[in-house]
């Protein structure tokens, strides 16, 4: 492909009205538009010039495309055209609102069992669709899970997947990377059911599984911790164990996996799991209806955010492939290459939008019906190793982990207790971000066992949660601790709060702090 001199949004693709924009940044820009034969809306992605520039990543994408054209399941996101133009390159999704799991955990931290094993079935039955095709997503983590408005959910972003048993680069988010993808070795099935499980104990808990400071640590975790149960309700604990295991022969296939959920969701929690967990997420979604594309502004993640790693395993660690992560939205659509008249473009996936009616997926008679998916990316680094689904600094992905890791110390037999414990908010202040604030904390306690501080966010009052970040300490008795909240979805809304507790409780009770947003 020829590259244009133009600017990227000159260009676009013909058939499709423009309605407005939704998004933008280093990557592209999203606009929604209307299919002008059919009058259905649909989400367009231009890429970034730098990006359509690039050959390697223009063939890669076209590849990725032609590898999911014929995938269609309910629980999987739909494409319907990829365009490369001269003057540009564009992917053509339906649009629908929703948000995306990232937004929903970062919101309200935990979502409950049931709704939890809601979102694990939605996403197993995607993953199944595309490994019954012999596709591997390599990328399953919050960001690429939306959660629709009734409580239904669909799987995205497919832009590294990969035909199942093909020798290819090292992919994946370190949060949720199985061990296997550490050591360097392709991701196979057994991978994605590693990356669900451990989505699956972020929204039981409301944190990762493991949070490790950086990438050297975090890689260490996944291959020899073991899996953090303390907050994991019993019924469903042989259910993640089983997901994380860290040998992939150890994990069961995406059927098994089916099949172990319902007997211990129905165990657990009854016939009707099932409904109260999608009206579960249907009530904390709702909450969130600003956020929805058709109502709000969504913000596109910058390539230097993205923690996607794409890249070759060597002796001195990972080597990241630059632009690998920005803009991976490919998923399902008809196979056909034409050619657009009046446009000399390339249409390398097509299939015409039509309006879809809802479907509930089912494990057992799984529909063909295409559903959508709200056409933006979440903003928050989603791939950084940190201690809850909040945002914090982002590790560089071109830290080398050790070729030879230490076998982590066994904890004592006889467990030390925190003792008494105080916790002290030192400032609450304006981070350099615009929209985050960050509180500087301190907790001091008479011993060195284990302590867990949470930090609840509010927009005026606890009656509007905003957030929440958790971080667990021990080993000490003097913690200087950071915690940062990002309320850039209330730019100049009423006043920011935060309330710091702790397990155990505090001596001096809960601490909280408030600063007044900026005038609008």
């Amino acid at each position: 492909m020829t590259e244009d001199s133009g600017r990227s949004d000159e260009w676009a693709v013909s058939g499709y009205e423009p309605v407005r924009a939704l998004g933008e940044g280093a990557g592209g820009r999203v606009v929604l538009a209307r299919h002008t034969a059919t009058g259905v809306p649909v989400a367009i992605k231009y890429l970034s010039r730098r990006l359509r520039g690039d050959r390697e990543f223009l063939a890669r994408f076209r590849a990725e495309a032609r590898l999911l054209g014929e995938l269609r399941h309910p629980c999987v996101v739909r494409l319907y055209e990829y365009v490369e133009a001269r003057a540009g390159a564009a992917i053509v999704m339906e649009a629908v609102d929703g948000v995306s799991l990232r937004q929903l955990l970062r919101r309200h931290g935990a979502t409950g069992p049931e709704a939890a094993l809601v979102l694990l079935k939605g996403s197993l039955l995607g993953l199944g669709a595309a490994h019954a095709a012999g596709v591997v997503h390599r990328d399953y983590k919050p960001e690429n899970v939306l959660v629709r408005a009734d409580g239904t959910s669909a799987l995205a972003d497919f832009g590294i997947a990969v035909r199942a048993g093909r020798e290819t680069e090292a992919a994946g988010t370190p949060a949720y990377m199985a061990p296997e993808q550490w050591q360097g070795e392709p991701a196979g099935p057994a991978g994605d059911v590693y990356a669900a499980a451990a989505v699956f104990h972020e929204c039981l808990t409301g944190r990762r599984p493991f949070t490790g400071d950086d990438v050297t640590a975090l890689r260490l975790q996944h291959l020899r911790a073991p899996v953090p149960l303390d907050d994991v309700p019993a019924p469903v604990r042989g259910l993640l164990c089983r997901g994380l295991a860290k040998d992939p022969a150890d994990r069961p296939g995406i059927e098994d996996f089916l099949a172990d959920l319902e007997r211990s969701a129905a165990e657990g929690y009854g016939a009707d799991w099932e409904e109260r967990g999608r009206r579960r997420l249907a009530e904390l979604t709702s909450l969130l209806a600003l956020l929805f594309p058709f109502s709000a502004t969504a913000t596109l993640d910058a390539p230097a955010r993205a923690l996607t790693l794409l890249g070759r395993v060597k002796r001195n660690g990972w080597k990241a492939a630059a632009g690998a992560a920005a803009l991976a939205v490919v998923a399902s659509g008809a196979t056909a290459v034409t050619a657009r008249p009046h446009d000399t473009a390339t249409t390398v996936v097509s299939s015409v939008p039509s309006a879809v009616k809802s479907a509930t997926p089912s494990a057992t008679s799984p529909s063909t019906a295409p559903t959508t998916v709200p056409p933006t990316t979440d903003a928050t680094p989603s791939g950084t190793p940190s201690e809850s689904p909040s945002a914090s600094p982002t590790p560089s992905v071109t830290t080398a982990p050790p070729t030879e890791s230490p076998t982590p110390t066994p904890e004592s037999t006889t467990a030390p207790t925190p003792g008494t414990v105080t916790i002290t908010i030192g400032s609450w202040q304006r981070g350099q971000t615009p929209g985050t604030l960050i509180a500087d904390v301190t907790v001091d306690t008479t011993g060195t066992g284990p302590v867990t501080v949470t930090a609840n966010y509010y927009v005026d009052s606890p009656a509007d949660p905003y957030g929440n970040q958790a971080k667990q300490l021990s080993g000490s008795t003097h913690y200087p601790v950071t915690f940062e909240a990002d309320f850039s979805n209330h730019p100049c809304r009423g006043t920011w709060m935060v309330t710091l507790t702790s397990t155990p409780a505090a001596a001096d009770g809960p601490q909280t702090a408030s600063l007044d947003a900026p005038p609008c």
